[in-house]
């Protein structure tokens, strides 16, 4: 079963975040996700930017708007995410445990909803 563990941090750009520990998060997100692949949990990850960068789409009556972020007031915000392969929630939330951004920020782990008929090929 696939599981989508999204990201949080604590709403620090990583711009101003210590050198050093961006370089070490970074090395040990990296190779995190080597070891997750070589184990066949791995299926996708990706940063993304803060969430100044970040807009909202709606259509309503066929009309389109979009809005600019940011668009709550949160301490933390999503950073990314990775989507894994686990056989059940407690697999998934151990795999989650070992993501290196958990330590300065949060992991939340959601089970992806298949849809009836959903192809496998996600």
């Amino acid at each position: 079963m696939r599981y989508m563990c999204l990201v949080h941090h604590d709403g620090t750009p990583v711009e101003k975040m210590p050198p050093l520990q961006v370089q070490d998060l970074l090395r040990r997100s990296f190779a995190y996700d080597e070891e997750l692949e070589r184990q066949g949990h791995f299926v996708l990850a990706t940063a993304i930017e803060d969430q100044s960068s970040a807009v909202l789409v709606r259509k309503r009556d066929g009309r389109l708007s979009v809005t600019d972020g940011p668009y709550m007031e949160t301490k933390e915000q999503m950073a990314g995410f990775i989507l894994i392969e686990a056989a059940d929630m407690a697999e998934a939330e151990r795999l989650a445990a070992g993501v290196s951004w958990a330590e300065t920020g949060t992991i939340e782990v959601r089970p992806v909803f298949v849809f009836e008929n959903e192809r496998e090929e996600v």
